[in-house]
């Protein structure tokens, strides 16, 4: 399992995870239901240098949101919701404070965060998803009517949690467990802190220093309400079983969990995120990924002491998870290296943003602060040589793409920007979050 075949790309995870002072970390692929590759790498605690296995315990983080859309979607094909219901027929004291009409607002933009709501404050002291209801309904900023916008929004997707509860009478935590966790037999899968304090081979959470120098030990977040969006800790074993639901059309371990017409919804696009990418269901879809007439299918996660990334190639049957216990690293590049070796393709390819030449006038358009409540800050200032952008201290090159969007050249991260009326550009998705343009003192910066 564990041959030859596979040196370039540990490799290539051992240079990156030196290089980004990852910790440790676990990579495990399978196709059509076979486990091809697993593998730890590093330690999943300094201290005693014990080192990361296949069955290492790490935070799964937004990863976990998938979990809860395949949930949803169980009770709509049992016909006990529609995702084309609006929330209010389940939560009557749904409300967004400035929209008129919260009817507007389904199952349907909830679970592609398309709500209308911008990223706001999270308020991990809220321990019953009820008390969420009266915190959305507060003064936070819209961004358009729901369908309009995508934005990730954890505030809104864990009211997914909520609607579970009243349609199942059980608590969220326990619905999950029983119907999806249990079931598939991921019996080293929780969401429970308590069982985490009682099981072994479990990571320590890590986060960078703030210079950079070094890593600091964490506490595994407790997350209150939003265990709904980033709840689960689990190992890439169990989280293989859980990708060939996906894989093989909607059953794993004997158990058929939702049928293949359903479980293929939560990768349909519904709203695009970048020039080629869509947000579904608790998941996104890049088709025809990289030229190789494939859909990579995949999302990530990151909290203090995580970053995750899982996903699959439909028509491979490819699933691939990788699982870190350091915050704000690249997991995703760890998890591209173990799905191009798959594929068949160079395991540093990107997909590259076009080149285009703009003209001042238009670069002058980008040019401001953009904010959310959540904390999320990016400044676009020009320099002698163009556009740059200033993002969690750090000053990154920036280059256009098209009329409308802008390159992290550092990333290769496109930011597309979004114009309503004016010269300026109103708002920018910063990966996945919508930050507005923001006054500060009456200067535009």
């Amino acid at each position: 399992m564990n041959s030859g075949e596979w040196s370039q790309v540990e490799d290539y995870v051992r240079e990156k995870m030196g290089r980004e002072g990852i910790a440790g970390a676990a990579i495990a692929v399978s196709r059509r239901g076979e486990i091809v590759y697993e593998q730890g790498f590093g330690v999943r605690d300094l201290e005693t240098g014990e080192p990361v296995t296949p069955d290492t315990i790490f935070g799964i983080a937004s990863v976990t949101k998938s979990f809860t859309a395949l949930a949803v979607m169980q009770l709509a094909e049992q016909g006990k919701l529609s995702i084309d219901d609006p929330v209010t027929a389940y939560l009557p004291e749904f409300a967004l404070s400035t929209l008129e009409q919260p009817e507007l607002v389904r199952i349907h933009h909830l679970l592609s965060h398309t709500t209308g709501l911008a990223p706001i404050q999270r308020r991990e002291d809220l321990t019953r998803l009820s008390d969420h209801l009266a915190y959305v309904a507060q003064d936070h900023e819209l961004l358009g009517l729901p369908g309009e916008y995508f934005s990730y929004c954890n505030d809104t997707f864990l009211l997914l949690g909520l609607i579970i509860e009243r349609v199942t009478g059980r608590l969220f935590r326990r619905h999950m467990t029983a119907e999806l966790l249990d079931r598939l037999e991921m019996n080293r899968s929780t969401f429970s802190l308590e069982e985490v304090a009682r099981m072994s081979n479990v990571s320590v959470p890590y986060v960078k220093n703030a210079d950079g120098s070094g890593l600091l030990k964490a506490a595994w977040p407790l997350l209150g309400n939003y265990e709904v969006g980033g709840g689960i800790r689990s190992n890439v074993r169990d989280l293989l079983t859980y990708g060939q639901l996906y894989t093989n059309g909607g059953s794993a371990r004997g158990e058929r969990i939702l049928s293949e017409e359903w479980i293929r919804r939560m990768w349909q696009p519904v709203h695009p995120i970048v020039r080629k990418t869509s947000y579904g269901y608790g998941l996104k879809s890049t088709p025809d990924y990289a030229g190789a007439g494939v859909t990579l299918v995949e999302h990530g996660g990151g909290q203090p002491g995580v970053s995750s990334h899982f996903g699959f190639v439909p028509e491979e049957g490819i699933a691939a998870v990788v699982l870190t216990n350091v915050a704000h690293v690249p997991a995703r590049d760890l998890w591209l290296a173990a799905i191009h070796r798959e594929l068949g393709l160079p395991l540093d390819l990107r997909e590259q943003e076009p080149e285009y030449e703009a003209a001042s006038d238009e670069l002058e358009r980008f040019i401001g602060t953009y904010a959310c409540e959540e904390g999320g800050r990016l400044s676009v200032t020009r320099a002698s040589d163009g556009l740059r952008a200033e993002l969690a201290g750090e000053v990154h090159p920036l280059r256009a793409s098209d009329s409308r969007t802008l390159v992290m050249m550092s990333e290769g991260m496109p930011l597309p920007f979004f114009w309503k009326e004016g010269e300026k550009a109103w708002a920018v998705l910063l990966g996945s979050r919508m930050l507005t343009r923001k006054e500060e003192e009456g200067i535009e910066k």
